[in-house]
């Protein structure tokens, strides 16, 4: 075996002191490169455990789903499936209740969440100024998203009761004949969307202040010494510099829409409550969902209405997507 002196006399190695060099510089290198490496892997090594944790208990399920709605399941037998391809998904496209679901989560995703996002938006900006008490109206708009959506939904029920709810009531005084707020369509719907306006209007309420609080208050002292009013503050600085909030909450709604459930299955007070009453004037697709799995025992049926109420949402954000493309090649 060779030496080391005669490997550097033969070319192959360099002699020793500037092999320690080397071995100095070598370690130099690798310290520094460990150090890049800890401060510019610090951030993956601590949201790798979230990715774990979402395959697990996201994208399991989303397989397992779309595996089941490739199969006729029923809920009393679920390890017995037999192969139907895409059966499922062309019997949901001819279903005429599916379309009735879809166009009632639409409608009662629009009249809810445009109110419900106007009115956080104003309350926000109000209490963005200084007001007395201003603490405990923050805490206040959070006690509707506190309580319980069956609790909420109970109240609301009897408050907009045919013949004995406080609503009917109050137009009775001013001579207008009492409303069928559960069986006619576009009452019952009404009457939902108050629920959810109700429950979450303070909360974006609050994302909204939030974000007004985070805008630099020089961008107000520059828009008041040009002479802007309030209102022109309002719609020139505070709404530009809240924007991405503002897409925060209508991604939020919409998702929260499409997945309406609880509100519309306890307004309809029993049975008509899973089928979104007598006529399906008021079932969602959430309701849909439950009505095949759990009345009608048809899991595969059931998991392909999950697949189409994902397949909205992911609709929903294309569109999305294709609007803000367009609009940022417009300006």
């Amino acid at each position: 075996m060779a030496t080391s002196t005669t490997k550097a006399l033969a070319g192959e190695e360099p002699p020793g002191p500037s092999r320690a060099g080397d071995g100095k510089e070598t370690s130099r290198r690798r310290g520094a490169w460990l150090h890049r490496l800890d401060v510019k892997g610090a951030p993956y090594a601590f949201v790798a455990p979230f990715f774990v944790v979402f395959a697990a208990f996201s994208f399991y399920p989303l397989v397992y789903t779309s595996w089941i709605s490739l199969h006729d399941v029923e809920l009393a037998t679920l390890d017995v499936m037999e192969w139907v391809a895409f059966d499922n998904y062309v019997d949901l496209w001819g279903d005429s209740r599916f379309w009735n679901a879809l166009q009632n989560t639409i409608t009662i995703g629009v009249i809810s969440t445009v109110p419900q996002l106007l009115m956080a938006l104003g309350m926000a900006h109000l209490l963005n100024y200084r007001m007395r008490a201003s603490l405990f109206f923050r805490v206040a708009s959070l006690v509707p998203y506190a309580t319980s959506v069956g609790a909420a939904a109970l109240v609301f029920t009897m408050i907009f009761e045919r013949d004995f709810g406080m609503i009917n009531w109050a137009l009775g005084t001013v001579g207008i004949d009492p409303v069928n707020w559960e069986a006619d369509k576009w009452p019952a719907q009404v009457a939902i969307s108050t629920i959810v306006i109700w429950r979450w209007t303070g909360y974006n309420a609050l994302l909204y202040l939030a974000a007004m609080q985070a805008i630099p208050a020089e961008r107000y002292e520059a828009a008041s010494l040009d002479g802007a009013s309030r209102w022109q503050q309002f719609t020139h600085v505070t709404v530009p510099g809240i924007r991405s909030t503002i897409v925060f909450t209508i991604v939020l709604s919409t998702i929260g829409a499409t997945q309406l459930f609880g509100e519309p299955l306890i307004f309809g007070q029993g049975p008509n409550g899973v089928t979104g009453g007598a006529d399906n004037q008021y079932q969602t697709l959430g309701l849909l969902l439950y009505e095949e799995g759990w009345k009608n025992y048809q899991m595969g049926r059931s998991a392909t209405v999950a697949w189409a109420m994902f397949m909205v949402l992911v609709l929903a954000f294309l569109v999305q997507r294709l609007v803000k493309r367009l609009r940022s090649r417009t300006s």
